[in-house]
């Protein structure tokens, strides 16, 4: 499947066309109007009336009539609107009881049910101080169809006004997750001119759009709202569905009460370890924003063989092609955030691709969110395509990603690839991904004892993972295939960095990327690192507990920056302590946040002594607001019973780490706080070694 660009790849996950409702009769009501001459990307969250005009004649008011909308000579019967934007200048439109108008395919303006692609409108300001008002689907535009209110031509346009609020107009206000969080946030720019503020380094905010597009249920946003971002269910993950019984491998859930019931009760999800379904909507994105997170690294994710694994899918597995379509989504995700703050260029979440634009947006007190790319066969360079990688494949890869603002990656991930050998998963994770291995790279992985005390992660001694895995029936392996069986104790992947791996490491070095080592084997680690010593290459990062404390320590030795994986509190304390216990240990005057969400990765889960030493609310954050509790829908999520179940709860989750560390909590807190200028000032130095 070719890769869709723009917005045919958004429309084309859209859900289906809103359906029209039962007649109901709008009762007239009283508003006070004023005309609306705003830019058309700023008109998020106004209440209007709609008065339809031909040339420079009025036609009418836009008037509920039963299932379609009539003209009405007086303002005072005029249907009250809530104008919801779904992108720049688009708009989706609320009648009083919560149904949007659509397009009909016979061309009659009708309510609906729910949003679809039929349901968006685009707004143009004409020079009257009207709009121009079209079916973004069908270009036709807002007028008089055969009497009423349908698909007309563009002699039609429309004067917008305003109520003096939404209560005296009665406007219907769509659904939307608050943040919980209040009060001015602390200075991100210290006096000394250095940023102050969190980041998280591994982020998947696109996942939605990786594997396929349907293996990961729910969205960070989209068109449609929360009740589409976070809707109630996906085909695929109910009970006992192929979703259902990957998630509960991965992650622990149940997968035999699996209903899915995400938007408005999230009964089932998110949780802490619902793995397969959105952990990372974009109103909790926000709360973490103000609670201190001041960067980013979303790390746009493929897996050709997972994707076509899972039978559901509306996207290419090919990973260029669903990185293509993840970036795709991540600009656009920049442009619903302005159209909901304002307009262009308003909205707190801000794609930087250099380091001095990282440093605008946080002193300007917005999000920065840098690009990287995490996939295990980078430039289709699989190890069974390994003679096709070229040195000329790599330059023109590194170009196109570049060009798409990518400035890091990890030149392997989860299978040994034409780059290098993987450091592999271990347990049940580990078997299904050393299938994978065997389909993508053409064998298993391949062990040896190793020669230093640093090691790879460990695997069964038997096949039983792999038994019972295939027992699922969740995937395959060709009949006759004799399955591995490793030694006990460490182990080392035998394959270490390849020529063509080298050429990749000195090309990234010469743009100044950041190289990601987690996920590499020993073997391909350390000569990664010797590659980078030998250039006096600072750019380099471990950011989420993916690779041996040695290969930390030469991370560290280089000038790089570390990062953990969010583990319980407790746990993650110690890891930190384990850092700075390392011999380059005193480098780790900084740290960031590896959280991998939406990352097949399980977050923090709720505490085991919540009841005799519970996590208080509201509470003061890191960067000196107050928070409370966050609700999404109906449901209220509290840390003490949740965990982090979705990511605007690493609000509480820094605090209770900084809390953990006891009399070390300052000394946790700074590092924190140092951890986005560690990352930039890393970044800024790769740069120059150009």
């Amino acid at each position: 499947m070719a890769f869709l660009g723009g917005l045919a790849l958004l429309a084309a996950i859209q859900p289906s066309l809103a359906v029209p409702i039962a007649d109901y009769n709008q009762p007239s009501r009283g508003l006070a109007p004023r005309a609306v001459s705003s830019s058309t990307d700023s008109l998020n969250g106004l209440c209007v009336t709609l008065q339809v005009y031909s040339g420079s004649s009025a036609v009418g008011y836009v008037a509920r009539s039963g299932n379609g909308y009539n003209f009405a000579s007086a303002s005072t019967s005029a249907t009250p609107f809530y104008l919801s934007s779904t992108l720049l200048s688009r708009y989706q439109l609320f009648d009083t009881d919560g149904t949007r108008p659509y397009i009909s395919v016979v061309g009659w303006v009708m309510p609906g049910t729910s949003y679809g692609d039929r349901a968006d409108w685009t707004f143009t300001l004409t020079a009257s101080g009207r709009y121009l008002v079209n079916s973004t689907l069908t270009g036709q535009y807002m007028g008089s169809f055969l009497g009423t209110l349908g698909g007309a031509g563009s002699t039609y346009t429309v004067a917008v006004s305003s109520s003096s609020s939404s209560s005296a107009g009665g406007c219907y206000t769509a659904p939307e997750v608050a943040t919980s969080v209040n009060g001015t946030a602390s200075a991100s720019v210290s006096s000394a001119g250095q940023l102050v503020g969190i980041m998280d380094m591994h982020n998947h905010l696109t996942a939605g759009y990786a594997f396929g597009g349907e293996m990961h249920c729910g969205d960070s946003w989209a068109l449609g709202g929360v009740e589409d971002a976070l809707r109630n269910s996906c085909d695929g993950h109910k009970s006992d569905t192929i979703g259902a019984l990957l998630e509960s491998a991965l992650g622990g859930t149940s997968a035999s009460n699996a209903s899915g019931y995400g938007y408005p009760t999230f009964e089932q999800w998110p949780t802490y370890n619902s793995v397969l379904h959105e952990q990372a909507y974009y109103k909790g994105i926000e709360r973490a924003y103000q609670s201190g997170v001041r960067v980013i690294n979303v790390l746009l994710v493929a897996n050709r063989v997972i994707c076509n694994i899972f039978p559901y899918k509306d996207l290419s597995c090919d990973e260029m092609d669903q990185i293509q379509a993840q970036s795709t989504f991540l600009y656009q995700m920049q442009d619903y955030i302005d159209a909901k703050s304002g307009g262009a260029g308003k909205g707190w979440f801000r794609i930087a691709t250099t380091p001095a634009q990282v440093r605008s947006i946080v002193a300007a007190g917005n999000l920065a969110v840098t690009i990287g790319l995490e996939n295990s066969e980078v430039f289709g360079c699989s190890q069974t395509n390994a003679t096709a990688c070229t040195e000329t494949v790599v330059d023109a890869g590194l170009d196109a990603l570049q060009a798409i603002g990518v400035s890091g990656l990890f030149p392997v991930h989860k299978f040994d690839n034409a780059f290098g050998g993987t450091r592999m998963d271990p347990g049940a994770a580990g078997a299904l991904i050393n299938i994978g291995n065997l389909v993508s790279a053409g064998h298993w992985w391949e062990l040896e004892n190793c020669t230093t005390s640093a090691h790879d992660q460990p695997q069964a001694l038997t096949n039983d993972d792999f038994a019972n895995l295939l027992a699922l029936g969740v995937v395959t392996v060709p009949a006759g295939t004799t399955l591995p069986v490793y030694r006990s104790g460490p182990a080392c992947n035998i394959r270490g960095l390849t020529d063509i791996g080298a050429y990749l490491i000195q090309s990234m070095m010469k743009r100044g990327m950041m190289i990601h080592i987690d996920h590499m084997s020993v073997k391909t680690a350390n000569m990664t690192l010797d590659l980078l010593l030998a250039n006096n290459y600072p750019g380099t990062l471990s950011e989420h507990s993916w690779a041996d404390y040695a290969m930390v320590d030469k991370v560290l030795s280089v000038g790089g920056v570390v990062g953990i994986y969010p583990f319980s509190t407790p746990q993650f304390v110690q890891e930190w302590r384990n850092y700075r216990a390392l011999p380059h240990g005193a480098n780790v005057t900084a740290l960031g946040l590896g959280s991998d969400v939406n990352g097949l990765a399980v977050q923090p889960p709720a505490r085991t002594d919540a009841a005799t030493n519970a996590f208080t609310y509201p509470f003061d954050t890191l960067a000196g607001t107050k928070a409370d509790k966050q609700a999404l829908g109906s449901r209220t999520y509290d840390y003490n019973a949740d965990g982090v179940a979705h990511y605007g709860m690493y609000a509480e989750w820094f605090v209770d780490a900084v809390n953990m560390a006891g009399s070390e909590g300052p000394l946790l807190k700074t590092h924190f706080l140092n951890s986005a200028e560690a990352y930039v000032s890393t970044w800024e130095k790769a740069l120059k070694v150009l």
